[in-house]
């Protein structure tokens, strides 16, 4: 089987892309390299350009004979789509539907799609099912949350097949130690605890110690790098199969609060490191944790990595290269 992997050279792509290379697929990457690098792709083709140049998926689409699409290319950083929604949604919904009318047009059906919790807004139950109201309340989930609905959409006009993944906190790293998270600007909680233990930055903050939690601060849902690509994997499988559409949740369905990760990860790395606490961001739900009860009895998925300390181990080994 061929698949085009959008988004391929970035943190979740490229983990997915060696995956897929060691099932035994065929893989051609697309990506511009805005978020990603091109020393990522452990393996396929390689084409760089964007999802948005309309001639070059064309020609791709032309070129090769595709038996599904995952699509990885998305910004991801919610305070950045609140000052800037403009760049949000022209790549995260125009460009999608660019690439959803090339694959409309060669009969390309199956898709598998990178969504997001933040689909949900905040919470009004925990933990979060797949049922659960859908109220984003930033540009970043507001996107997501339209594709998903324009998938719906083109499923019953043309056909389209396609699972929508919504992740809670992806983290960790390949356990080979060949791939791991490089987002510049970093913005999530585990790499910039790791980058304060190797010295690569002075401090932590903590944004937030009052919140109605055990410790006072942010409980979270962190899922592995490669449990994520393994329900990809199945995702795809499901629609070869000739399965219905459908979203699944992502995540442990366990929470870790800010200060388990601290204390986790100063125990993996043996390395102290000043943390700072600051006032709470506007919009951090006190909890955030996954019921991924649907996505683990319908496309038999199981978190094999979901241990914090097995997690920010993976890590650490790729932040200490």
């Amino acid at each position: 089987m061929h698949v085009l992997v959008v988004g391929g050279a970035g943190y979740i792509g490229s983990h997915m892309v060696k995956l897929l290379s060691q099932r035994g697929c065929e893989v051609t990457v697309l990506d511009n390299l805005s978020g990603g690098y091109r020393d990522a792709v452990l393996a396929g083709r390689f084409v760089l350009g964007d999802l948005g140049d309309a001639d070059l998926l064309e020609a791709l689409f032309q070129s090769e004979r595709f038996d599904g699409v995952m699509h990885f290319a998305s910004h991801i950083q919610v305070g950045e789509s609140v000052r800037e929604p403009a760049k949000y949604y022209r790549n995260n919904v125009f460009k999608t539907q660019h690439l959803l009318d090339t694959m409309v047009s060669h009969q390309v059906k199956p898709i598998i799609f990178s969504s997001t919790a933040a689909i949900f807004g905040e919470p009004i139950r925990v933990p979060i099912d797949e049922e659960h109201p859908k109220n984003p309340i930033n540009p970043y989930g507001r996107g997501k949350w339209m594709v998903e609905q324009m998938l719906r959409d083109y499923e019953v006009a043309y056909g389209l097949k396609a699972i929508c993944l919504r992740y809670f906190n992806a983290a960790g790293a390949d356990p080979a130690g060949e791939l791991g998270e490089r987002h510049e600007p970093e913005t999530h909680l585990i790499p910039l605890v790791l980058r304060a233990a190797a010295g690569r930055q002075p401090r932590v903050t903590v944004f937030g110690a009052d919140y109605d939690t055990p410790d006072g601060t942010c409980i979270r849902d962190y899922v592995h790098v490669t449990d994520l690509c393994e329900a990809h994997w199945l995702a795809l499988r499901h629609l070869w199969a000739d399965g219905e559409s459908a979203a699944y949740n992502l995540g442990n369905g366990n929470g870790f609060s800010v200060r388990e990760v601290i204390d986790t990860a100063r125990a993996v790395t043996g390395r102290e490191f000043a943390v700072e606490y600051g006032e709470r961001r506007p919009g951090d739900p006190a909890r955030l944790v996954a019921d991924s009860r649907r996505a683990r009895s319908e496309l038999g998925w199981e978190p094999r990595h979901a241990e914090l300390a097995t997690l920010i181990g993976h890590a650490w080994r790729w932040e200490a290269r």
